[in-house]
């Protein structure tokens, strides 16, 4: 029997090549690479933009390489702040860092409030294509029982939550740490990862127009009888505005991880700040949030049945420094290739054969070098090593010159100086787990 045809288009209007579930900066840019590829894309969204985000809103330079990958306007007159470096305080020290001239990324962060930047990223997904639904909460995957394949997905559309299904052959899974549709196709994270939580907040601020994101590797626990170094950092990022986004990123890698009330911990640590700098509660201008930093590809297969995994779903935050948006982005744009590869196969296991390529990429691309980040993970746990690198790496500007590299991922493949090929080497002969 043949349907409606309104039941028709609606059945045309929820069925795509790919389905992308998540606007983030990950599934942005995936939708934004396979819509400019001309594949018909469907970008689902939980909630409606502009919506907010916990980040600390500093971008570095590989960031910045993805925007401009996506066409997105990074100008001042656009809104963006630009940044110089990085300035590292510890041990009594203070040091300021440009970001390296390489010929591979820029010699320049940005800096933009996560309220608006999703946004952006997400509406140039929409301009080369890609067919948006917000306030689209995704729940199960839907299965072929014969194959285990994921084909489509359930969701609750709207504000009255209307029930429907979205079809595809393939389904990016870039739904964050929580990732529920990964959870659905049976993929658990991984316990032996690191996680990590940032906390932040902003403040009314003179220090507002700073060019350089600021680090302070000492975070101090001082409300006991004895002072405990936490094993993770604090920042302060000049927004430009007026305000500051200030706030702290902790490992899991110490015993004070769980005991602690890491809101509180920012409170305190804001308070120890200098009066003139504002960073008291009637300057502070929203609420304190926080979010879980998943690292080191803490949830794999990133490809299985039909599914792929992108950015925080897949545990690709930095476990040197906690950034997440490059990887999110980079990792996006790894997965469209791989799919407009898959797609052009001509029969279902070639098309599999190439899809299997992309968990390889990953790990050939991060898989050493966040290896080596679990390792540095375990060694700032311990505070007695912590202190001590404070203290006596700031003291050496080219060591610190190439800690900056390092903990950035900032280097040029191909050539680059004594530092590039050092820890490119080391990457490549770290184990890819």
């Amino acid at each position: 029997m043949t349907e409606p045809a309104s039941t028709n288009a609606a059945a045309s209007e929820r069925s795509a090549d790919v389905i992308v579930v998540g606007a983030g900066p990950a599934g942005a840019a995936t939708a934004y690479h396979l819509a400019q590829y001309g594949l018909d894309v469907l970008l689902l969204e939980k909630t409606a933009f502009p919506r907010e985000k916990v980040c600390g809103d500093g971008l570095t330079p590989r960031a910045v390489k993805q925007l401009v990958a996506m066409g997105i306007d990074i100008s001042e007159e656009a809104g963006w702040l630009r940044n110089r470096g990085l300035r590292i305080i510890g041990g009594g020290m203070r040091l300021q860092l440009d970001w390296p001239a390489l010929a591979s990324y820029p010699d320049y962060g940005l800096v933009r409030r996560r309220d608006d930047f999703d946004e952006q990223l997400a509406r140039q997904a929409q301009k080369a294509g890609a067919r948006l639904y917000e306030r689209c909460n995704v729940g199960a995957p839907i299965v072929d029982e014969r194959t285990g394949r994921i084909t489509g997905v359930e969701a609750k559309l709207g504000q009255e939550k209307a029930p429907v299904s979205f079809h595809a052959p393939l389904v990016i899974a870039a739904d964050g740490n929580s990732t529920r549709l990964s959870v659905g196709m049976g993929l658990h994270r991984r316990e032996d990862r690191p996680m990590g939580v940032a906390v932040r907040t902003y403040f009314t601020t003179p220090r507002h127009d700073d060019d350089y994101l600021e680090s302070w590797l000492e975070l101090w626990d001082r409300r006991g009888e004895r002072d405990r170094l936490l094993p993770g950092y604090g920042w302060i990022f000049g927004m430009g505005d007026g305000t500051s986004n200030v706030g702290l990123g902790v490992l899991d890698s110490s015993a004070a991880f769980k005991e602690l009330n890491w809101r509180e911990i920012l409170k305190a640590w804001c308070a120890s700040m200098p009066e003139d700098w504002g960073f008291t509660e009637e300057n502070r201008t929203g609420p304190i949030r926080g979010a879980a930093l998943p690292m080191a590809f803490n949830r794999q297969p990133h490809y299985t049945k039909g599914l792929l995994l992108v950015g925080d779903s897949g545990g690709m935050v930095n476990p040197f420094n906690g950034e997440g948006i490059a990887y999110a982005m980079e990792s996006g744009q790894i997965a469209a290739d791989v799919i407009v590869q898959a797609h052009a196969r001509r029969t279902p296991l070639q098309r599999e054969r190439a899809l299997h390529t992309y968990p390889k990429i990953l790990k050939d691309t991060y898989g050493g070098y966040y290896t080596l980040g679990r390792a540095f993970v375990k060694l700032i746990g311990n505070p007695r090593i912590m202190k001590l690198a404070a203290e006596r790496g700031l003291s050496h500007p080219l060591l610190m010159r190439f800690t900056l590299k390092l903990l950035a991922n900032l280097t040029d493949p191909q050539g680059g100086d004594a530092m590039d090929r050092v820890i490119n080497g080391l990457s490549k002969v770290a184990p890819k787990a």
